[in-house]
C-alpha cells in the first residue's frame, strides 16, 4: 500500500512539476496523471533514505522499476502492464528535465526498458479512413467535418493543437499549417497538400462563414454557436462519422494521428521526416510506429 509523501522538498518539487506541465501546454491528462505517478516514485525515494534529487542513483531507479514489475495491477488480474511501467519511467525522465530546466539539482536517467510495447492502441486502415470521408454530409457541418479530418488525419495534429488552430495558421499559399501551440509550446510547420488542402480551403471559403457569428473570432474550427470548437466536440463529431461509416474500432482524434503516421511509414517516408511531421521531441516516440509496422507484417 502506498504511503504518504512527507518530505518537504519533494512536496514542493511535486507541486512545481505539476505547474510546469500546465505551463508547457501538455495534454490536459498529463497535469492530472503524471504528478500522481511522480508522487509514487518520490514516496519510494523518501522511504529508502534518498531525500534529495541529487542523491538519486541508477540503482534507485533500477530497484524502483523492479518493484513495479512485481506490483499487482489495480484494474486487472496479474502484474501491471509494460506500458504502464514505461509511463512511470517517462514521468521520471520528465521530472529530471523539469529540475534541469528550472535550474535545480537534478539527476540522470540511463535505464531503458526491454520488451515490445506500444502506446498505439489501434490504427485505422486507408479503407476505414476513406469510409469516414464518405460518411460526411454535403452541408456546412460536412465541410467542417472534412476540415477536422484534414487537421487530425491529414496533418496528424494532437487534439489541442487542432482545436487551437486559427484561420491565419492555414497558409494556403505556402502549402503549410502553422502549429503555434504544440506540446511543450513548441511551434512547427506541417505540410499541407492534396485533399487536405482542398478541404480546408473549401471550409474556410464556404463553410466557416455560415458558422461565424463574431467576425473577429480567429478560431478555424467553429461550433454551431460561432465559438471555437473544443477538442472534445471534435471527438464527438468523429464518433458520429464512425457510426455512419460502421467503423467498429475504438478510435479517437489521436487514432487519426497514429493512423497517418503508420500510413506515411508504410508509404516509405523516412522516420526522421515523420518525427518532424508529428512534432516528436525524441526519435524514441516515433519508433513506436516501426514496431507496429513489423507486428502488422
Amino acid at each position: 500500500m502506498q504511503g504518504t509523501l512527507y518530505n518537504p522538498l519533494y512536496i514542493r518539487l511535486q507541486a512545481g512539476f505539476s505547474q510546469w506541465l500546465r505551463i508547457l501546454n501538455f495534454e490536459p491528462s498529463s497535469p492530472r496523471d503524471m504528478p500522481k505517478i511522480l508522487t509514487e516514485f518520490l514516496i519510494y525515494l523518501q522511504d529508502n533514505n534518498c531525500h534529495r534529487p541529487h542523491d538519486i542513483q541508477q540503482e534507485h531507479l533500477k530497484k524502483y522499476l523492479e518493484r513495479l514489475h512485481e506490483r499487482p495491477s489495480k484494474t486487472a488480474a496479474g502484474a501491471i502492464s509494460l506500458n504502464y511501467i514505461r509511463k512511470h519511467l517517462q514521468v521520471i525522465r520528465k521530472f529530471s528535465r523539469y529540475l534541469t530546466e528550472s535550474g535545480q539539482e537534478s539527476f540522470t536517467v540511463k535505464l531503458r526498458i526491454k520488451g515490445k510495447s506500444s502506446n498505439v492502441k489501434c490504427i485505422l486502415t486507408p479503407a476505414e479512413i476513406s469510409s469516414l470521408y464518405e460518411a460526411v454530409n454535403d452541408d456546412t457541418l460536412g465541410l467542417r467535418d472534412k476540415a477536422i479530418l484534414a487537421l487530425y488525419y491529414g496533418c496528424g495534429l494532437r487534439k489541442n493543437e487542432g482545436a487551437n488552430i486559427n484561420v491565419k495558421d492555414i497558409l494556403l499559399d505556402k502549402d503549410l499549417v502553422y502549429v503555434r501551440k504544440g506540446k511543450g509550446y513548441k511551434e512547427r510547420y506541417v505540410p499541407l497538400a492534396g485533399k487536405g488542402k482542398a478541404d480546408l480551403e473549401n471550409y474556410i471559403l464556404y463553410g466557416r462563414p455560415h458558422l461565424a457569428v463574431d467576425k473577429k473570432d480567429d478560431a478555424l474550427l467553429l461550433n454551431v454557436n460561432g465559438t471555437r470548437l473544443s477538442g472534445h466536440m471534435a471527438y464527438e463529431r468523429l464518433q458520429k462519422l464512425k457510426a455512419v461509416a460502421k467503423v467498429k474500432k475504438p478510435a479517437g482524434l489521436h487514432t487519426l494521428r497514429h493512423s497517418i503516421a503508420s500510413h506515411l511509414l508504410h508509404s516509405g517516408m523516412a522516420l526522421e521526416q515523420i518525427q518532424r511531421f508529428l512534432g516528436h521531441s525524441s526519435m524514441e516516440s516515433t519508433q513506436i510506429y516501426t514496431h507496429l509496422k513489423h507486428e502488422q507484417i
